[in-house]
């Protein structure tokens, strides 16, 4: 039996490698991790506290969504959701060029991956 449990443990990790790997390729492949992670890693603010400042100010789904677009489309000091002190330090980040349907797309990955509904127990 002791035999066996190397060979089954063997088996499992060849197996399931292909499926991490496809999965990991489908997590940074995304118009969000090409178009925006970049720019925002060399921040001292995460994408993630970003996305708790957006749902502070406009709580619901539709909501930060909405005011994200537009934000992003058309950027200025009075509607971002950073302190004066980060713009100041920062600057307001450019126009996206993005088109309305890879912006949207990239908003909804940005939801999907830091939302809190549903994971708090």
């Amino acid at each position: 039996m002791e035999k066996q449990t190397p060979i089954i443990i063997t088996t499992l990790i060849l197996s399931t490698t292909p499926l991490l790997a496809e999965v990991s390729s489908k997590v940074n492949n995304t118009i969000f991790d090409r178009a925006c992670v970049p720019c925002h890693q060399h921040l001292p603010t995460s994408l993630q506290q970003i996305f708790k400042r957006y749902l502070l100010n406009y709580s619901g789904e539709e909501n930060v969504k909405v005011t994200m677009m537009y934000y992003l489309k058309h950027p200025s000091k009075e509607l971002s959701v950073m302190s004066d002190l980060f713009l100041d330090t920062y600057g307001i980040k450019k126009a996206t060029t993005l088109s309305d349907k890879a912006l949207t797309q990239s908003i909804q990955t940005y939801w999907e991956r830091y939302k809190v509904f549903g994971r708090l127990k």
